[in-house]
């Protein structure tokens, strides 16, 4: 390796790890507690389902809260990403950034590390690898939410899927979109449970429900 090659390596490693690290702290911004709180809505996190993501959200809230925290979770893994995306990063960096942004938000720097499932921000985060795949996703997430109704359900099948429908249309970013969706398919550990115990509760459930 000559120097100017191990100075541009040099660069990109310090790069990448710049971009981990934003992905990991923009992930972090809990947008249910603070939406709730400009709202004037229970916090989230001991409200509900306990879960601070969207769909608890819809439950305390109504669908406009819901809807802007749902925005701006999907933009916490879209943003990082696509800056990666654009400044040229490997895919498995690519993947590595889509995970920071996950766990910023499942354990939130900001927040006492107690955050959601991380769901539409790994959706968010697969955005930039092209439209085929993203508008695969939120169809095969809108048609369980609709079969079923259970939002769970819909996050487990939908990443189940994505590393499938990746092959097909990006098989470069096939390895990142699957560290992304075991990260989120772990999450789910006890609503598979609850689902294979017929416990799980659906979106349009009210009062103190599990997710």
């Amino acid at each position: 390796m000559n120097c100017t090659s191990f100075t541009e390596h040099k660069y990109m490693t310090s790069l990448s790890i710049l971009i981990f690290c934003s992905a990991y702290l923009l992930g972090s911004i809990s947008s249910a507690v603070l939406i709730c709180r400009l709202f004037g809505l229970p916090d989230p996190r001991n409200t509900g389902s306990n879960n601070p993501g969207a769909t608890n959200v819809l439950r305390i809230g109504g669908r406009f809260p819901a809807a802007l925290v749902l925005i701006f979770d999907v933009l916490k893994g879209t943003l990082p990403v696509y800056l990666g995306y654009f400044l040229g990063l490997s895919p498995v960096s690519l993947g590595l950034v889509g995970l920071a942004a996950c766990l910023g938000h499942i354990y939130p720097l900001y927040f006492n590390f107690k955050g959601g499932k991380g769901v539409a921000t790994a959706i968010g985060a697969m955005l930039p690898l092209g439209w085929e795949l993203s508008s695969l996703l939120l169809t095969c997430w809108l048609v369980m939410i609709f079969i079923s109704g259970y939002s769970s359900l819909a996050a487990i099948v939908s990443v189940s899927l994505a590393p499938v429908i990746t092959w097909f249309v990006k098989p470069d970013y096939t390895l990142p979109v699957t560290m992304l969706c075991l990260l989120i398919i772990l999450r789910h550990k006890q609503n598979i449970i609850r689902l294979l115990n017929g416990q799980e509760n659906k979106v349009w459930d009210k009062g103190r429900t599990k997710e």
